[in-house]
C-alpha cells in the first residue's frame, strides 16, 4: 500500500505527500527549553500567544499522520537560531552555529520526505525575543503552516544551550519545546535532536536523525579493492576511517550499545570475526578458526553474537557469547543457512537457505527450533534484516537485477522499493522508517554508493562519502 501523510485540522483533511524514507559517553544533555535571555530591544514586540488562542475558530494544533496515499509535503519554516550575545567558542562563532544549525535542521526535514522547509538562507532573521513570541501574522502571510525557531546561548561553563520550539502558525499556538547543553563541538547533534523532536511531534513516530552509519569504505578496481571501516552520521557529517586497509573488512553491525562494532576481517588471508571498540579504537578477536566464518551481527541484549561458519562443505547459522567462548550451532540442514538477523525481542531469527533448492527466507526460533520458510516468490532472496518495530523484514531479491523489498514476518504483503541493476544488504533506519542500502555499477570499475528508501519506494536518494561504500548498518538513535 501506498503511505501518505495527512494534515488534519478539525474536520478538514488535507492530503500531503510524503516519502517516508540509517558510542561513547552521551555528549548531549536534554533539559526543559527555557526562555531564552532577551536583551534590551527596542519598538514593540509581538506579545507572546497562549496556546490554543488563534484566528476564528480556533483551530486544533496541526498533525501529520502516516496513513497511506500520495500527494504534497508540508510546508514549514525554519530561520536561523538567534544568540543573544555573539560568543566565540571552539566550532565558531554562536551566531554561525544558530544560522548552520537550522541549516541541519533543514535538511533532516526535507531528507524525510515529510516536510518541504524554508532554510535560513531564504527567510529574514528573527531575533531572540521572537523565539517565543512569533509573528504569527507574518509566517501566516508567508504561506507557512508551521514555524521551527530556536536560540543559542554560550554558557559560563563552556557549553552551549540550545532551545528548540515548534509552533502551529494558524492555531497560534506552541506544539513543543525541548532543550539541549552541548560541548560546542556537538551542536550538530542538537541540531539533529531538534529534527528529530520536530518530526516526532508531528507525524508521532520515533525519530531517526541523530543516528550514525558504519559501512564498508571501498577504492579501487575489483580485483584489487581496498576495503576499511568507516563510520558517520546519517547525513555524512562527521566522517572517518576506522581501519587503515590493509586487511579487508566486511559486514560491520553495530552492538546495541553503539560503544562497539562486530565485523569480519581477512587478518592473515582468513577469515575472522572481531569487535572493534569505537572510543578506545582497539579490536578483539571473537571468533578464528580454519572454518569460514562471516555475516556477524548482535542479539539485541548484546550478549550473543549470530553468524554463519563452514564446516565439511555445509554452512549453518551459530551463535557465539559476546565476550568469546564455544559456537553453538542453531542450523543443521543440508545446504547454506547464512544471513541470520534477530527480531526486536530476541526471541525469533531471520535467515536465508539453499534447503528448498533455491535461495529463500525462513524463520526460526533464538534456540533453532520452529524453522520454516516465509518467502515464496520468483527469484532468490537473501540478506534479510529485522525492523527495530519488528512489524517487517527487509531483504534483497535477485532476479535478473537485484532489488530491495520488505515482507511481514509471516511472508505476508511482500512488496519491492527499488529497481536499479544491483541493490543490496538493506539496514533500518532506527525508527523503521526507512532503509538504507548499497548500489553497485556495471562495468570493470563496478563501484558502489550508499543509498535510502522509504517504505513508499518513492523517496530515493544517494548518500554522500569520500569514497565509494557498500555494506552499510544503520546504528540505534544515540543517547
Amino acid at each position: 500500500m501506498a503511505v501518505m501523510a495527512q494534515i488534519r485540522r478539525g474536520g478538514v483533511v488535507a492530503l500531503l505527500a510524503v516519502a517516508l524514507l540509517a558510542v561513547a559517553v552521551p555528549v548531549v544533555a536534554q533539559v526543559t527549553a527555557p526562555a531564552p535571555r532577551v536583551p534590551p530591544v527596542t519598538g514593540p514586540a509581538p506579545a507572546p500567544v497562549a496556546p490554543g488562542a488563534g484566528q476564528a475558530g480556533n483551530p486544533p494544533p496541526l498533525e501529520v499522520s502516516v496513513t497511506g496515499g500520495v500527494s504534497a509535503p508540508l510546508p514549514l519554516a525554519i530561520p536561523a537560531m538567534p544568540t543573544n550575545a555573539v560568543a566565540q567558542t571552539p566550532a565558531g562563532p554562536t551566531d554561525v552555529l544558530g544560522r548552520k544549525m537550522a541549516e541541519v535542521i533543514t535538511a533532516d526535514l526535507k531528507n524525510s520526505g515529510l516536510f518541504s522547509p524554508l532554510g535560513p538562507d531564504r527567510l529574514r532573521a528573527v531575533g531572540v525575543a521572537e523565539v517565543t513570541a512569533p509573528n504569527f501574522d507574518y509566517w501566516g502571510g508567508a504561506g507557512t503552516q508551521a514555524l521551527v525557531q530556536g536560540f543559542l546561548r554560550a554558557n559560563d561553563d563552556g557549553t552551549l544551550t540550545v532551545g528548540c520550539y515548534l509552533y502551529d502558525v494558524a492555531a497560534r499556538s506552541e506544539l513543543t519545546r525541548q532543550g539541549f547543553v552541548v560541548a560546542p563541538e556537538d551542536w550538530r547533534r542538537a541540531a539533529h535532536k531538534c529534527a528529530d523532536t520536530i518530526y516526532t511531534r508531528l507525524t508521532g513516530e520515533g525519530g531517526y536523525f541523530d543516528s550514525r552509519v558504519v559501512y564498508v569504505s571501498e577504492t579501487g578496481p575489483k580485483e584489487r579493492r581496498i576495503k576499511r571501516l568507516a563510520i558517520m552520521d546519517q547525513d555524512g557529517a562527521n566522517h572517518r576511517f576506522l581501519t587503515n586497509g590493509q586487511s579487508i573488512v566486511l559486514s560491520p553491525r553495530f552492538a546495541p550499545n553503539q560503544q562497539s562494532i562486530v565485523y569480519v576481517s581477512y587478518v592473515g588471508d582468513r577469515p575472522s570475526i572481531y569487535i572493534y571498540d569505537i572510543g578506545s579504537g582497539r579490536q578483539r578477536l571473537v571468533v578464528s578458526n580454519a572454518n569460514l566464518t562471516f555475516g556477524p551481527r548482535f542479539s539485541p541484549d548484546g550478549r550473543y553474537i549470530l553468524f554463519s561458519m563452514a564446516v565439511g562443505g555445509n554452512t549453518d547459522i551459530y551463535r557465539v557469547a559476546a565476550a568469546g567462548g564455544q559456537p553453538e550451532r542453531l542450523t543443521n540442514s543440508p545446504g547454506i543457512d547464512t544471513g541470520g538477523s534477530y527480531a526486536p525481542d530476541g526471541r525469533r531469527i531471520v535467515f536465508e537457505s539453499d534447503r528448498s533448492g533455491g535461495q529463500q527466507l525462513y524463520v526460526m526460533n533464538a534456540d533453532g527450533s520452529d524453522q520454516h520458510r516465509i518467502s515464496f516468490g520468483g527469484g532468490r532472496y537473501a540478506t534479510p534484516v529485522w525492523s527495530p518495530r519488528g512489524d517487517l523484514i527487509a531483504f534483497t531479491r535477485t532476479s535478473g537485477n537485484f532489488r530491495i523489498g520488505i515482507l511481514s514476518p509471516s511472508g505476508a504483503g511482500e512488496k519491492l522499493l527499488t529497481d536499479d541493476w544491483q541493490d543490496e544488504q538493506p539496514s533500518w533506519s532506527p525508527n523503521g522508517r526507512v532503509l538504507m542500502f548499497f548500489r553497485s555499477g556495471q562495468g570493470r570499475s563496478g563501484t558502489a554508493d550508499l543509498w535510502s528508501v522509504d517504505l513508499t519506494g518513492v523517496n530515493l536518494r544517494r548518500l554522500q562519502t569520500p569514497l565509494s561504500g557498500s555494506d552499510p548498518a544503520w546504528g540505534p538513535l544515540r543517547p
